[in-house]
């Protein structure tokens, strides 16, 4: 008979897949995914979100970045349990097929594949802007517009945002070692940088800009700590490594939940530091809030150049590892056949699905280059927030379809935790504009239509229901040209 739609993948069957010839190398470390936490998490959003979280709810700001940091909690609980369970490539999207079903699993790879595309190309045209940011402070001189906006903004193309897409191709195809030590680099130095603003702001502390604490009340921590979480969002990608960690039942735990509270401890005292030196009002009117506090409360005019540069490779950094989740999210979608299975052939050289993220690059870097990506962000928002839902979903669902399946990891107090993870996931997506949510739709549909035509007919869970010869085991890897 054959298999129906919310058919599930067996998780013994998942995780056999993520061994023998032609799967990824088991090469990273608890370091290097935890860095690999820091990394996705830790970008522009420490560097201009302060300001706009002050405005709401000022020096009380600070209790914005822990409840924000409480709402990520839950759902990071929930990730650490299914990444340490089932740890196979693929996220969010493998724990639904796993617990939900094959269509489920569709529509949050569907989802997952806009909100990391979305956010490679967003993120890189970012960091096109940041450089010529750094070169402005730095040198005094910037790259002409021309070269370095889309046309809908006066320019040809965006040179730098497809120079950083292809450069992190290129390292990514070069295999994860190099990928995960070159993130680890970067990681050290956005550190730094935000180790040298905390220790001149506290150099300079007065307690002065404290008071009133809280002048907007609760309704103001809470409203600052809506836009706030949006600088927490990352963590989820650690899971996408797990079938390339070399002890994901002990590592991956670890790393999803010590990049948090890693970050969460850097935007805690970072926060505090800039109320140390600034007022809400000369962080709130700045597109660059940490250097006007420098600036405007330290006196250290020339920190702009130092705080541009952390920027330029804090953005590095998000790109490394949002592509390098794209990439096995697409992987795990392949090799199930719900998209061509000769897309995730993996490289006998470097261990990695080079075609694939060649494919991916030379795609978003045209996206990059092209297009003005502003609104369409927003929907990076929602996918991330839809993928939290189905997370928790799923670890209530496996607790009760598989209660005695080994689990590493526990999340503690379950479901009352899951379900809360659920509530704030679904609060926040509530808050986002009518037109994410068209977008959101139009994109899903565009999706269910392919699974109909494609996916659906290629599952390598239905054909081997109904295909006494059985379908190819996993991708191929004969042919695969060298990069």
């Amino acid at each position: 008979m054959k298999p129906g739609i919310f058919a599930v993948r067996d998780v013994n069957s998942l995780i056999t897949d993520t061994s023998g010839d032609g799967q990824l190398k088991r090469a990273v470390g608890p370091t290097q995914l935890t860095a690999m936490g820091v990394g996705a998490i830790i970008g522009t959003g420490i560097f201009v979100v302060i300001g706009q979280g002050a405005a709401l709810a000022g020096p009380a700001v600070i209790l914005s970045f822990v409840l924000a940091a409480v709402a990520c909690a839950f759902s990071a609980l929930s990730y650490a349990e299914l990444a340490s369970s089932i740890p196979v490539s693929g996220s969010a999207y493998t724990y639904a097929y796993a617990t939900l079903g094959e269509l489920v699993a569709w529509i949050i790879g569907w989802d997952l594949i806009l909100e990391y595309g979305v956010s490679v190309a967003a993120i890189a045209v970012g960091w096109g802007g940041n450089l010529n940011a750094f070169l402005d402070a730095a040198f005094g001189f910037a790259l002409p517009d021309a070269i370095a906006k889309s046309p809908e903004d006066g320019g040809i193309f965006n040179l730098p945002a497809v120079f950083i897409v292809l450069a992190i191709t290129f390292l990514l195809v070069r295999g994860v070692t190099e990928s995960a030590r070159a993130n680890l680099v970067m990681v050290v130095i956005k550190l730094a940088v935000l180790i040298f603003f905390i220790v001149v702001a506290f150099a300079n502390f007065s307690t002065g800009n404290f008071q009133p604490f809280a002048p907007e009340g609760v309704d103001g921590v809470t409203s600052a700590a809506a836009i706030i979480f949006f600088a927490y969002i990352g963590f989820d990608a650690v899971s996408t490594g797990s079938e390339e960690a070399r002890n994901p039942a002990k590592d991956l735990p670890l790393a999803i939940l010590g990049s948090l509270l890693i970050c969460t401890f850097f935007y805690v005292v970072t926060v505090t530091g800039a109320l140390g030196i600034a007022t809400p009002e000369q962080m709130a009117g700045s597109d660059a809030p940490l250097a006007a506090a420098l600036d405007q409360g330290a006196g250290i005019g020339w920190a702009a150049a130092i705080l541009a540069l952390g920027a330029v490779v804090a953005i590095t950094s998000v790109v490394l590892v949002i592509f390098y989740g794209q990439t096995r999210i697409f992987f795990a979608m392949c090799r199930d056949g719900l998209m061509p299975r000769r897309l995730a052939a993996v490289n006998q050289r470097y261990g990695t699905p080079a075609r694939l993220t060649i494919g991916l690059g030379v795609l978003i870097s045209i996206l990059a280059a092209l297009v003005p990506l502003g609104t369409i962000v927003e929907l990076v928002n929602i996918g991330t927030l839809f993928a939290f839902v189905l997370v928790n979903i799923g670890v209530i669902v496996l607790r009760r379809t598989r209660p005695d399946m080994p689990r590493p990891y526990r999340v503690p107090l379950s479901p009352v935790l899951p379900i809360i993870g659920i509530l704030f996931a679904v609060y926040l997506m509530t808050d986002l504009p009518l037109d994410t949510w068209i977008r959101f739709v139009g994109w899903l549909a565009v999706g269910l239509l392919i699974y109909a035509l494609y996916g659906y007919r290629h599952s390598r869970l239905r054909l081997a229901a109904t295909d006494p010869a059985g379908p190819p085991q996993r991708p191929e890897t004969r042919g695969e040209e060298q990069p």
